[in-house]
């Protein structure tokens, strides 16, 4: 048996228009709230892997990063800016590297030079700024929410 037959008419009626007032609302509230996390969603990840650090003979690191596109879009740019700290945890530079273009749904190596410091002296890279997120054919965009960083070399990659 319905809740609302126990009611008299009336009420019922009653009821309905203030359910109808208060829950409507609410719940288009609630949408519009989830609408962001939504859009994330069918976006995807855009996941980039510092996978390998290596000495650079004559001085220097040289980094292998991995840049696993999911997003369901192509990037014609994709620029980031990172700050190299030392094995102090202090900031040593700040390198701008430009890993473009990234195809989708592919995976796609880049290799940089950071010069004048050992991979040995390198405790963590940290993602400062993303320059330039440009899909192809569309306006820039703010990648940071869909991206995903990891290492597997002994220097961190953060943001």
């Amino acid at each position: 048996m319905h809740l609302m037959s126990h009611f008299p008419l009336p009420v019922r009626h009653s009821m309905t228009r203030v359910l109808n007032a208060v829950l409507i609302p609410l719940l288009a509230v609630v949408l519009l709230g989830l609408a962001p996390s939504l859009v994330r969603a069918e976006t995807g990840a855009l996941l980039v892997e510092l996978n390998k650090a290596e000495e650079i003979e004559g001085g220097g690191c040289r980094a292998f990063f991995l840049f696993r596109n999911q997003t369901g879009k192509s990037f014609s740019g994709f620029e980031m800016s990172l700050a190299i700290l030392d094995a102090g945890g202090i900031i040593d530079r700040l390198l701008s590297i430009d890993a473009s273009p990234l195809p989708v749904q592919r995976t796609t190596l880049k290799l940089f030079e950071i010069p004048e410091i050992s991979c040995s002296n390198i405790s963590e890279i940290l993602l400062h700024d993303v320059t330039s997120c440009q899909p192809q054919n569309e306006a820039e965009m703010d990648c940071f929410p869909i991206l995903t960083l990891g290492s597997r070399s002994a220097v961190r990659l953060v943001k």
